[in-house]
């Protein structure tokens, strides 16, 4: 396990990413290449109904400093400088976007051994404020986060949440859409590489009384290849092949229907991550 109780993000993560990570609705074609320079080129392609889209986008590492642009079809352009270890133990983000750069925004983040920070302001006239905190060790931590909006004074969003981690578990609790919002997750790995998982959600909104029960899993049928399914008390069942082409290449199949409406026509993904 990591050091530290990590940064708040990271409260329920496991459980959430094995819920919706690889979940597709979409077509989408990625080709990777890296120059003697130490340049990361990758090229995106991606196809949802009869729409298409793609983007560029360059990746330069050097010591402790990260530089990312990406330039799409519809010419977005967006830049992210980060630099880590300004002051120790911290990373500093800077992120720009064109023509939007009022969403541009930096971020400042600090991870010690029973504590973790982050604080970003955006970068115009009038920034909104975002900042989290976290307590704890790698094995039980507590933390918070809000939103605050300088043009009306006012808190956009406030989320607390408990995580109590083990080498082959991690159960979470998380408070929020301002309060409004219960969800508590568990997941149980089942091998050493963690390929192999189990995992339930309950969610509960209080303002709708709806309830949300989710049940999923994963399984390594051998070193390349993996499957996830996952199935919730609406009747959503959703179900993932993953394979390793080569090392690092991965082509990955998703589908999702409705158990309760099968004459409804099913979602379908597929995504080739190609890598040298």
């Amino acid at each position: 396990m990591s050091k530290g109780p990590g940064l708040f993000p990271d409260v329920g993560k496991k459980a959430r990413d094995l819920l919706t990570k690889d979940y597709l609705s979409d077509h989408k074609l990625s080709v990777s290449t890296y120059s003697e320079s130490g340049v990361t080129l990758t090229t995106s392609t991606v196809k949802k109904g009869g729409y298409s889209s793609g983007d560029v986008a360059a990746q330069y590492i050097y010591k402790n400093t990260t530089a990312d642009v990406k330039v799409d079809t519809e010419s977005n352009i967006s830049a992210t400088l980060a630099l880590a270890n300004i002051v120790p133990s911290s990373k500093t983000i800077a992120t720009l976007k064109f023509p939007n750069y009022e969403s541009g925004k930096l971020e400042f983040q600090y991870v010690h051994p029973h504590a973790s920070l982050t604080a970003a302001v955006g970068l115009n006239q009038r920034p909104p404020l975002d900042f989290s905190v976290t307590l704890g060790t790698p094995t039980f931590a507590l933390g918070a986060e809000a939103g605050y909006e300088t043009i009306s004074g006012k808190l956009t969003k406030y989320t607390a949440g408990i995580t109590v981690t083990k080498p082959d578990s991690c159960a979470s609790v998380i408070l929020g859409d301002k309060g409004d919002t219960i969800k508590v997750s568990y997941i149980h790995f089942m091998d050493q590489l963690k390929k192999s998982a189990a995992v339930g959600e309950i969610s509960r909104k209080f303002s709708s009384n709806e309830n949300t029960f989710t049940v999923g899993g994963s399984y390594a049928i051998d070193p390349l290849t993996l499957v996830k399914v996952k199935l919730n008390n609406h009747g959503a069942l959703g179900v993932v092949l993953q394979h390793e082409l080569i090392r690092k290449s991965l082509v990955t199949m998703s589908s999702e229907f409705d158990t309760k409406a099968l004459d409804k026509t099913p979602k379908f993904g597929v995504a080739l991550a190609l890598k040298p």
